[in-house]
């Protein structure tokens, strides 16, 4: 049976709220478990909560101490990763995960609950997985209803590959084209850009052969890009050398300017 379509370009344009695509890094990455790139992440989380306590409206909740859900639907749910993500977050904001495979102590969760984060970070893993599951569960459309109500929609590797129509992926096995992301940001994404063999070449390619859709953003380890309403406003970085780049119809390769 053939792969769904991605989301049509004018879909893509229509997406209103903020998406921080990472490439690699955050407390996924880190010994320690601290992150300079999700250090920034909670500070735009507790501004948006401070602005939905001062409206006392909207759908988020109205408290000082921003609410973060973590989704770890691409990696089945691992509850290493997931006891990760608590280990780093727990003291500095209220802990959530929207678990899809009811695994205790989680157990199974409406999506409608991301209506209520500040911010939503989605874990690595599978981006094919990822995909079939939230649109099962309806998980798609509670992403697009969040952010548009103010929460930040954020992502690590199949995290990020998401938000975009296409991505590279190794969802199946060997690294692979995938045209078949959510559509909420024009273009293609590639992880793990310099950090993992073979992505930087075959991105280039599939994008010169017109596999997959310009633009293509690729973006390193330790690197991501912040987008505004589709449009990139600026790129983190939290080691020397991450960077982000774009990638013209030719394959040829651009730093990214913001």
């Amino acid at each position: 049976m053939d792969a769904p379509s991605a989301v049509s370009t004018s879909e893509s344009t229509a997406f209103r709220g903020t998406i921080v695509a990472l490439g690699g890094g955050g407390f996924s990455m880190s010994e320690t478990g601290e992150s300079a790139i999700d250090d920034e992440l909670l500070q735009m989380a507790t501004r948006r909560a401070h602005a939905v306590h001062q409206e006392g409206t909207g759908t988020g909740t109205a408290s000082l101490i921003p609410h973060v859900c973590f989704v770890p639907t691409a990696s089945g749910d691992s509850r290493d990763y997931i006891e990760r993500f608590e280990a780093a977050f727990e003291a500095r904001a209220r802990t959530h995960v929207l678990s899809l495979f009811g695994q205790s102590p989680w157990d199974y969760q409406d999506p409608a609950m991301l209506l209520d984060m500040d911010l939503i970070y989605v874990g690595g893993g599978s981006t094919a997985n990822l995909l079939s599951l939230w649109r099962r569960h309806g998980v798609d459309q509670r992403m697009r209803d969040a952010a548009a109500g103010g929460s930040i929609l954020a992502g690590i590797s199949a995290g990020a590959n998401c938000w975009f129509e296409a991505s590279s992926t190794d969802s199946f096995g060997s690294l692979a084209p995938l045209n078949d992301g959510l559509g909420f940001l024009r273009g293609s994404a590639c992880p793990h850009f310099h950090g993992e063999p073979g992505r930087k070449e075959s991105f280039r390619e599939w994008i010169a052969q017109g596999r997959l859709p310009v633009p293509g953003i690729a973006i390193d380890d330790h690197a991501a890009v912040v987008y505004v309403d589709g449009a990139a406003t600026s790129v983190m970085e939290e080691s020397a050398g991450a960077q982000a780049f774009v990638v013209d119809t030719g394959g040829r390769l651009h730093s990214l300017d913001v």
